[in-house]
């Protein structure tokens, strides 16, 4: 899972990075808010950490951003302001919880783990049309049958699942999928596309990978 902090007290930040890789997520870290209003625009991320008090544009203002896009992703707020008005604040902006500080680390990964879990389609499986995607075994499965897929075609199906439908460009999956320092191109998205559609075909799924020229792909519902 992809995690973006939003912190623009360096060392802290660095501590989180470090924290959260060490847990087994992939993080990236911006300084300000009109950078991690930017980063988050990609909608890649499953989850948001934002300082309150940054430069450009404070978490308040980031947080209602998010929000205005429609955007589900699930915000957690840090900040040294402890006021019963300022966390109330928070949540309005649209913060999922609110920590302050100092936290101690166990229960910020806690509140981390607890946000995450809470996305119930992220619990077991993911599923659209009349197929799932089981996350523990990395299977494609329709009824009986099932298929294993690669770790890359996982992860490119699963982001496509997670979308409900909505479009994901091209330049979206290869960084989720392949990350900001990979040499992939949008050729490997293409493939990986063209491997899921035979494997979806071969288990009789009703789902097809649709793609629409300059928006990218979606998953639509049709016959099997």
């Amino acid at each position: 899972m992809k995690i973006l902090v939003v912190e623009d007290e360096r060392r802290l930040a660095g501590t989180l990075r470090v924290l959260l890789e060490s847990r087994g997520f992939e993080v990236d870290v911006v300084f300000d808010g009109e950078a991690g209003a930017d980063y988050a625009a990609l909608d890649i991320y499953d989850l948001l950490i934002l300082d309150v008090m940054l430069p450009k544009l404070d978490g308040f203002q980031l947080a209602q951003a998010v929000r205005a896009r429609h955007c589900g992703v699930k915000i957690l707020m840090l900040t040294a302001k402890s006021d019963v008005t300022d966390r109330i604040a928070g949540l309005n902006a649209g913060a999922d919880y609110y920590l302050t500080k100092p936290f101690d680390t166990g229960e910020l990964l806690a509140c981390v783990n607890a946000l995450l879990r809470r996305q119930g389609d992220q619990v077991d499986a993911l599923t659209f049309g009349n197929t799932a995607l089981d996350l523990s075994t990395g299977m494609l499965c329709r009824g009986e049958e099932h298929i294993r897929l690669s770790a890359r075609e996982f992860d490119v199906m699963r982001f496509l699942m997670q979308s409900g439908g909505r479009n994901r460009s091209k330049e979206a999956l290869l960084t989720k999928v392949w990350g900001y320092d990979s040499n992939a191109t949008e050729n490997h998205v293409e493939v990986y596309v063209g491997f899921l559609r035979k494997k979806l075909a071969a288990i009789g799924s009703n789902v097809r990978i649709e793609a629409i020229r300059r928006l990218g792909y979606h998953l639509e519902v049709g016959e099997p």
